[in-house]
């Protein structure tokens, strides 16, 4: 295959007016990727650096906003010194980060994260988390509970009790969520208490307009009353485009980065702020994000060691073998989030790709405590995958490491070698900072273990917390790539659309009914109606079924499988449900099965 490359032109194309008008950024497909899903595993990593790039770049025509742009930088330091109030009289305060699936675990990670360095400098707790479908949802798909307002605002209630000053960030990337929709109307009504903050990654004029069921808002009314607020900073909107996903609509990538770089940034600067009396500064902030720019470009100038995991997770899951990050510390609560991921977004089973953390529920430190009598899918520390995967093992499965020069490596080497007596198949990526001799010695062991490694080496850093946020975005970066990659491999992509994505809430369902519409250039309402036959497996749809709101329609989808395959093999061949899954079992991969049923109907 040719090598990829990527012109100017094209990296800007989607903020043409013309270009998929009717789409928000957040869910327009990304010129870069358009054939990601016949890419060598090389290309597929160009691409995929090529695309989080956009992240940073500048205004071009002012046609969105962007990271860099002045408006967000200034956004970003006013909420700073909100913040700041609040740790200099922490009394009776909180800051609470709340999201749906990614936007959810961020804010897990992030409040954790800065909650400890609270404590390091005696400091007592002051952030709190709360994501939609409670703590289970940090390591399994929870849709269902991102459709209720009302769950929102009564568990932003809950956690707020009794407190007379509350800075809330709602994260909704796509502008969507009714569930944050819910707590940003809550805040809305109680000025006295809360100053509320919105993060998404859509204009403002592009939030979901489509009704809430059971209530009186949509997102878009949210937005235009925080935006009549912000005039007067009793409420902040910070939504830079960072143009469209690699993987349309998958706002897990680019999305959670820049989500984990915004919400950094103003926490860091706050903290610099109380702790160590440096002030919060426009050139400051815009430094910080600068850093995290470069923290992106020593990440892809690994791109061979990428390549290298990309392809042997590929093969893995081609084989119906699994995926394991073994981590340590933030950075296994990083494969545990990648890891959770893949179930909705490729239609994956979760052995598929699996996270595990040294320390269990006693590192994660999350609100509910241990979740493993849930299920096996919540068994998630190191004594779980010595238990329960280890003596299944073969070579063909993957064991990823994820550590770095602060974790304990003669650990690592422990565990490498039990895995070792059972696959050949490991592989490292860890962090270590420029000129630490020590720390290079150490490696030795575990690199003679590996059938690669990405070594990570960064400049030495004063500010050991900055470093570890730019450790965890080079992990979340490459796990990103890997995961993304291998089940682009295995068939799960196409061109690049989510076509085996779950239709478990009204996004989901919108999404797919859309997606549908672009692949096969149907009416939406005939789209429509092919899902749900697809959905309800009939080939005949009843007045019950039409009759029946979404949220009946989404709970039948977590039942079903390939549903967005199906449609579209129906709908671009005209044959039968029955006719449409004996193509997908010829074709597994989806675009093959697309090809052969057209070829054989022309």
């Amino acid at each position: 295959m040719a090598d990829w490359t990527c012109s100017h032109a094209t990296m800007h194309a989607w903020e043409s007016p013309d270009y998929e008008q009717l789409l928000p950024v957040s869910e327009k497909s990304n010129p870069l990727t358009r054939d990601i899903d016949r890419a060598s595993s090389t290309n597929i990593v160009r691409m995929l650096q090529a695309c989080d790039a956009q992240m940073f770049q500048e205004d071009s025509a002012a046609t969105y906003q962007r990271l860099l742009s002045k408006q967000v930088v200034e956004a970003c330091m006013e909420v700073a010194k909100k913040l700041e109030l609040i740790l200099k009289d922490p009394q009776d305060s909180l800051v609470v980060l709340s999201g749906c699936g990614t936007s959810g675990r961020l804010a897990f990670l992030i409040t954790t994260g800065f909650d400890k360095a609270l404590r390091e400098l005696n400091q007592s707790s002051l952030y709190s988390y709360i994501i939609a479908g409670g703590d289970r949802a940090l390591l399994s798909s929870q849709e269902a509970p991102e459709d209720d307002p009302e769950l929102g605002m009564l568990s932003l209630k809950k956690v707020c009790e009794g407190k007379r000053r509350v800075l809330f960030i709602g994260i909704s990337c796509g502008l969507s969520a009714p569930f944050v929709a819910g707590q940003l109307d809550f805040c809305m009504q109680h000025p006295e208490v809360y100053t509320p903050v919105l993060v998404g990654f859509n204009p403002a004029h592009q939030a979901r307009d489509d009704p809430i069921p059971g209530s009186t808002l949509t997102f878009l009314s949210v937005v235009q009353r925080m935006q009549e607020l912000s005039r007067s900073q009793k409420a902040f909107l910070i939504n830079p485009a960072v143009g469209p996903e690699a993987i349309s609509g998958s706002s897990r990538m680019k999305g959670g980065s820049a989500t984990k770089i915004l919400l950094e940034v103003i926490l860091s600067a706050a903290h610099a702020a109380t702790f160590e009396n440096t002030a919060i500064t426009y050139k400051g902030i815009r430094q910080h994000m600068e850093a995290y720019r470069r923290a992106l470009d020593t990440t892809y100038s690994q791109n061979a060691g990428i390549t290298a995991l990309l392809d042997a997770a590929g093969k893995s899951l081609l084989h119906g073998r699994r995926v394991c990050y073994l981590g340590w510390s933030s950075l296994a609560i990083l494969g545990l989030i990648d890891a959770s991921e893949c179930n909705p977004t490729f239609g994956a089973d979760f052995e598929d790709v699996r996270g595990f953390i040294s320390g269990g529920y006693r590192e994660m430190n999350n609100n509910e405590g241990p979740l493993s009598p849930l299920g096996p899918e919540f068994c998630i520390s190191h004594e779980d995958f010595l238990r329960l995967v280890l003596p299944s093992l073969n070579d063909q499965d993957t064991i990823l490491l994820l550590y770095t020069q602060s974790d304990s490596v003669s650990e690592v080497v422990k565990l490498a070698h039990r895995v070792r007596e059972k696959t050949s198949n490991i592989h490292a990526v860890y962090h270590q900072v420029e000129g630490d001799i020590a720390a290079a010695e150490q490696q030795d062991d575990i690199n003679k273990l590996c059938s690669s490694s990405v070594k990570i080496t960064w400049p030495s850093s004063p500010a050991s917390q900055s470093l570890l946020h730019m450790w965890e975005l080079s992990t979340k970066l490459v796990l990103n790539a890997v995961s993304t990659g291998a089940h682009v491999l295995k068939g799960k992509i196409y061109q690049n659309h989510m076509i085996d994505v779950q239709v478990t809430n009204s996004k989901l369902y919108s999404r797919a009914t859309r997606l549908l519409q672009k692949l096969s250039g149907c009416p939406e309402s005939q789209c429509e109606e092919a899902l749900l036959k697809a959905l309800y497996q009939v080939d005949k749809l009843t007045l019950d079924i039409t009759s029946s709101e979404i949220a009946k329609h989404t709970c039948t989808a977590r039942k079903r499988t390939k549903v967005v395959p199906l449609a579209l093999v129906c709908l671009l061949t005209g044959c039968s449900l029955t006719e449409a899954e004996s193509h997908l079992e010829r074709h597994p991969i989806v675009r093959e099965a697309v090809e052969a049923c057209l070829s054989k109907s022309l």
